[in-house]
């Protein structure tokens, strides 16, 4: 019997949503009314408990929803209540009949596993064979399952067994067979679990280690939110790791970093609502990243974890569009320009009005040279260009050629002021400057996603909007393996201090390990930096799913290319895999319409992305390599992967050698992140001569 003074918690377990969401969509309506009558009172009367027909655990329970369905409960003594699995009658009884659920006593963990009634003892070298059975139950296998575990001769056992085992044994069990040492997979798990004296549930509810797993659900409406998007786990159950980043108050600016996949932007929205709660009257915080499509993604997700109210406090805009509307409202006399073309015959003018071209060098050096030596150093005298730093240029400039070098720029900037126009960087320059001498906080908290993107200009404005350092200002997410847009930044140049207050996600939720490592092979020999001009170091990340390695075709002609993937698609069709959870990207709007006509007229139904997307509508999703950034799909299509597209020839064909390095590494960076896309598998295909990036 529960306590008399226990006031009764409610919680769901990580799988309950997995089992509801494989129900039919008008069971999940029957499920969803039981759950808030259950949640209100789970001790009424009108909840038919019954027992499970075993003697593994009497606090395994099951509640009748309907004739048909039943939902599993873990109830204990202490007024607490777990759901963990709902199914049909007889399919919801197989599941619970030989589960256990106990709080570990080696690391706190709520663990709901399967007990087997007889092991095949087996004579073969076992997987584990190297680890003793104090040290399981370190890691924390349960004793009742190590005969089970010591019976893995093969990964692939691992893989068999993954449902009757506990998520944080399975997972340290699943580094172990990668090959990662024990102590380091036991300082890792150990690290982020909190270790009990006792098996209370109720207190191992509060622990961010099980929180990981398991939720407590605080009121009705937190319930149906839950229950109505359930696919999205991102925003109920987070990592320690995870949880840590978002709940940790910093004395200053922080950085969290973590590779395609880890949930670097889970953090960043859980970090926002966390930062919104605390505000109040008009005050907000700027949650801001670098392309405006990915600002839309993140304002709709903010809804499915925000209440109104926290929403009131969070201004969601990418930092090109906050910079347009700053200059609008302060009455600034100029506007941004964005047409490349436009820019384009601006340069070649200020080169030819200079008298430049005896120099030899192209106008492509002059825009890098604006916009990587110039502008972040506010270079904008010939004195002060005369004395910057320009390490990291290919090109050499003595002293006579950058006093022509600052001829361009001067006409540069004349030519741009007649014209009542300014390039992003240098609009970005001037707010920063503007701000500088009013000396104000403009948001007292500002989120940065996809941190890499930023310019030297984009972060010292961020600096500036921030005001001066305070606790909590700024809080940047990112990861230089997807610096698709050639800006590296140094954040303690930009006024941005990180030191002791950065942390690194290691696991990968998304994408399999075969694409996963398939992808890194891609940026093999690279080196990557940590955002603040040190090299990227103990950043390994690893996924904790297998698939099959990513298919890479090759074929002569396109219609060849276009037969494949349409057989692919049909495939996966009767397989019974909905069209919208697939994606073709390509390198280029062009090579995108190709496909997306090619598909449309075989009898696809094809949807392009654009800045939002109703996922519940059937149809191929098209997306280019740079859109298709911040999501994620089941299967993902890289298509027309041909050498002069993928790396694109227009791009890396720069005269500087530095600047083609970089060029040749963004392009490289597109193709990761394409290919992380994936959740599932991932297909390659080209005609003609394939990217060398394949070979």
């Amino acid at each position: 019997m529960m306590e008399a003074t226990a006031i009764p918690k409610v919680a769901f377990g990580e799988k309950f949503l997995t089992s509801f969401i494989q129900l039919p969509k008008q069971e999940q309506r029957h499920v969803q009314a039981f759950l808030i009558k259950f949640r209100a009172n789970p001790a009424s009367s009108a909840i038919h408990y019954e027992k499970i027909a075993s003697e593994i655990d009497d606090k395994v329970w099951s509640v009748r929803i309907n004739d048909t369905y039943r939902g599993i409960v873990v109830r204990d003594n202490q007024g607490v209540y777990v759901l963990l699995w709902v199914d049909h009658h007889d399919e919801a009884y197989a599941w619970a009949r030989r589960k256990s659920c106990k709080v570990n006593p080696y690391t706190g963990a709520i663990q709901v596993y399967t007990v087997q009634e007889e092991v095949e003892t087996v004579t073969a070298p076992g997987l584990f064979q190297s680890i003793s059975d104090s040290d399981m139950l370190r890691l924390g296998v349960p004793e009742e399952q190590m005969p089970l575990i010591r019976s893995f001769i093969s990964k692939e056992d691992l893989k068999k067994f993954q449902s009757d085992l506990s998520p944080d044994v399975y997972e340290s069990l699943f580094w172990l067979s990668e090959g990662i040492p024990f102590s380091e997979v036991l300082d890792y798990s150990h690290s982020e679990k909190e270790r009990h004296s006792s098996e209370n549930l109720r207190d191992a509810l509060e622990t961010s280690s099980n929180q990981r797993f398991f939720h407590v659900v605080e009121g009705e409406e937190e319930m149906r939110n839950i229950l109505e998007w359930p696919l999205d786990k991102w925003r109920v159950f987070l990592h320690p790791t995870q949880r840590a980043a978002v709940t940790k108050d910093y004395s200053g600016s922080a950085r969290v970093m973590g590779g395609a996949g880890t949930g670097k932007t889970v953090v960043a929205m859980h970090r926002a609502k966390r930062l919104a709660g605390k505000l109040s009257g008009r005050d907000k915080l700027l949650f801001t990243t670098y392309t405006a499509n990915l600002a839309t993604d993140i304002q709709e997700n903010l809804k499915k974890i925000c209440t109104t109210e926290e929403l009131s406090h969070i201004d969601v805009i990418n930092l090109d569009a906050w910079v347009a509307r700053y200059m609008r409202n302060e009455g600034y006399g100029a506007m941004v320009q964005y047409q490349q073309k436009e820019l384009d015959k601006v340069w070649e003018d200020a080169i030819a009005g200079a008298l430049a071209d005896e120099l030899g060098l192209p106008a492509s050096f002059y825009m890098e040279e604006w916009d990587r030596v110039v502008i972040p150093q506010h270079a904008m005298t010939a004195p002060l260009y005369a004395r910057c730093s320009r390490n990291g240029r290919g090109t050499s400039l003595d002293r006579r050629k950058r006093a022509a070098v600052w001829k361009v720029f001067e006409a540069y900037q004349q030519e741009m002021r007649k014209r009542g126009w300014r390039d992003i960087q240098w609009a970005m320059d001037e707010c920063a400057v503007l701000l500088q001498k009013e000396n104000r906080t403009l948001y007292p908290y500002i989120i940065v996603d996809e941190g890499q993107d930023f310019s030297p200009a984009a972060m010292k404005l961020i600096r500036s909007i921030a005001g001066e350092e305070h606790p909590n200002d700024i809080f940047i997410v990112g990861d230089s393996h997807q610096r698709i847009y050639r800006n590296k930044t140094v954040l303690k140049q930009c006024g941005i201090r990180i030191q002791g207050r950065s942390s690194i996600l290691h696991i990968n939720y998304r994408t399999t390990e075969e694409t996963r490592a398939f992808a890194m092979a891609v940026l093999k020999g690279i080196a990557f930096d940590d955002l603040d001009g040190d090299t990227l170091t103990k950043d390994a990340c690893q996924s904790l799913t297998h698939g099959s390695n990513p298919t890479v075709q090759n074929f002569r002609t396109a219609n060849e290319e276009i037969d494949f993937i349409v057989d692919k698609i049909g495939e996966m069709q009767k397989a019974g895999v909905p069209l919208q959870d697939i994606c073709i990207t390509a390198r280029t709007h062009n090579m995108l319409d190709n496909y997306l006509h090619a598909l449309t007229d075989r009898g696809f139904r094809c949807y392009e992305l654009k800045k939002d997307d109703d996922r519940a509508l059937p149809g191929i999703r098209f997306a280019t390599m740079h859109r298709v950034k911040g999501l994620e799909f089941r299967y993902i299509f890289v298509a027309g992967a041909n050498e002069n597209v993928i790396p694109l020839k227009a791009v890396v064909s720069v005269s500087d050698p530095m600047a083609k390095k970089e060029a040749d590494t963004s392009e490289r960076c597109l193709l990761y992140v394409a290919l992380t896309r994936a959740r599932e598998a991932a297909y390659v295909t080209s005609y003609g001569k394939q990217s060398h990036y394949l070979q």
